[in-house]
């Protein structure tokens, strides 16, 4: 397993987390706001990274009251598999609907919207069509052919040659789904940041 990943030693108790929680917080509000990219109205993308993912597991154990290692340990094997490896994205897609109807309406017409992602990196006719694919560990819970869920995993690895292009050339992210059809061309900032997971 990769050294990005977390373990025991890395998530704090009840009492030193709230010691940092405040400041752990701030530093992870100014993180995700050069990781989430709105594609369309109402789907969002937040590129996930270690310290997302720490924060998740922190904030869970927090409400839940997760007190024992067993407890931890379980959260870790959920959510280890979103930290990405180098050369790799890992985002969580989020369908941001808030009322009900929306709700019913939406999720069965944005059924396979999931595999409908893609990075498209390049300009002009040099451009290069990368899927996004779903996380392995999460699709069998996620997945289904009547309705989408609200939350998925998608993750996508880039060569090296396609790396040196996501930092250099415009980078946009796509959903090409029959009844979703939107793209975001990435900022400068989002590129950035991104380019941290994949070279580090």
């Amino acid at each position: 397993m990769s050294s990005r990943k977390l373990t025991l030693d890395d998530i704090a108790d009840f009492r030193a987390y709230e010691r940092e929680r405040q400041e752990f917080r701030r530093h992870i509000i100014e993180l995700k706001q050069r990781r989430r990219i709105s594609v369309g109205p109402f789907i969002t993308f937040v590129f996930e990274n270690r310290d997302t993912i720490r924060f998740q597991i922190q904030e869970m154990a927090r409400v839940e009251r997760l007190y024992s290692d067993e407890q931890i340990e379980t959260e870790l094997r959920i959510y280890n598999p979103l930290i990405p490896e180098p050369g790799s994205l890992s985002a969580t897609m989020f369908v941001e609907l808030t009322s009900e109807p929306a709700l019913r309406e939406w999720l069965p017409r944005l059924v396979r919207v999931e595999r409908s992602v893609h990075l498209r990196i390049g300009r002009g006719d040099d451009v290069e069509t990368l899927p996004m694919r779903l996380d392995a560990d999460h699709e069998a819970q996620l997945t289904r052919e009547d309705t989408t869920s609200a939350v998925h995993y998608l993750n996508v690895t880039l060569t090296p040659a396609q790396i040196d292009r996501f930092a250099a050339e415009p980078v946009v992210l796509a959903i090409d789904h029959p009844e979703y059809r939107h793209e975001t061309t990435l900022g400068a900032d989002n590129i950035t940041e991104l380019l941290t997971d994949l070279r580090s």
